[in-house]
């Protein structure tokens, strides 16, 4: 008997198939393609405390083995996402919904969070380090284990739900970041983020993207976090979700090997809005083949 079930801490998943932020809306969005609730979880897109129109247009480009994107966390602000998307993503979804917050000082973080803390649909927050410190010349938050550690205690101290933190590939060593988070408090991580990346166009002579640059997700950005899914879950004993360039099954076992506990699938559902459903229908027959009976049991198992 196939089991596709999995753990997050106290919390448990139908399956380990999770749409990732900023590439799923809030949900509602696909609720026309298929039923939501075959989904483990949904993490809605990434939400500030000010509603935000995001970056200048072209903020999408195409590459070989994914894509860039600029968009610059396109919002509606945390107080429209807690009175009208995240009630509409409740009634067409019964499963765990992961809140996704974003934002540009210390501050911004704990007081976004501590007003979604208050939502009782969501189950886990997944705080996004990825952001510039407005306050400390535009570095990112998740690329200094200290500023790392100072979001994820302000948190931390406002919330009672679960706090995912979810990291920056851009740093040398993500496992410090990621310990530094946990020993914040952090009850989970959540990574990889797009790594930073650019195109030029030959006969404009200038950057594809408005913004100059972008982050790169998709299948060329696999092997990256597959690697720093398993550094960090081996530097750390909390639940850590994993992603980066997953776009089959296969992807979604190999991801749990490296020490994943649940997996998100980001770039795939902007190529086709059916991908988080394919890959769960494709789960039971690739463990048939690996002789899985458990998905739960492949967790970490490539240590």
């Amino acid at each position: 008997m196939i089991d596709l079930s999995v753990t997050l801490g106290p919390l448990t998943l139908k399956n380990s198939v999770i749409p990732a932020s900023g590439t799923f809306g809030y949900g509602v969005e696909f609720a026309e393609y298929y039923d939501l609730n075959l989904l483990g979880s949904i993490s809605f897109k990434g939400t500030t405390r000010e509603p935000r129109f995001g970056n200048p247009t072209p903020r999408i480009a195409e590459c070989e083995g994914g894509m860039l994107n600029a968009v610059g966390l396109q919002n509606p602000g945390i107080e429209r996402v807690i009175a009208e998307e995240l009630p509409a993503l409740r009634r067409r979804f019964t499963g765990p919904i992961i809140a996704n917050i974003s934002g540009f000082s210390v501050e911004e973080y704990a007081e976004c969070c501590a007003l979604i803390d208050g939502e009782a649909q969501v189950e886990i927050i997944e705080v996004n380090i990825s952001c510039p410190n407005v306050k400390h010349g535009g570095l990112s938050f998740g690329t200094d284990p200290a500023s790392a550690a100072e979001v994820t205690r302000a948190v931390k101290a406002v919330t009672k739900k679960p706090v995912y933190m979810k990291l920056s590939p851009n740093v040398t060593d993500i496992a410090s970041i990621a310990r530094a988070c946990v020993d914040a408090g952090a009850d989970g991580l959540s990574l990889i983020n797009t790594l930073m990346g650019m195109r030029i166009d030959l006969k404009t002579r200038r950057p594809v993207l408005a913004n100059r640059t972008g982050g790169l997700s998709g299948p060329a950005i696999f092997p990256v976090a597959l690697r720093m899914v398993h550094d960090v879950s081996r530097a750390v004993q909390v639940p850590v979700i994993g992603m980066g360039g997953v776009w089959c099954a296969r992807d979604v076992i190999e991801m749990m090997m490296a020490g994943a506990s649940a997996v998100q699938v980001g770039a795939a559902n902007l190529v086709d809005p059916y991908a988080c459903k394919r890959i769960i229908e494709e789960l039971p027959g690739e463990m048939v083949k690996l002789g899985m009976e458990r998905l739960s049991d492949i967790v970490g198992a490539a240590h």
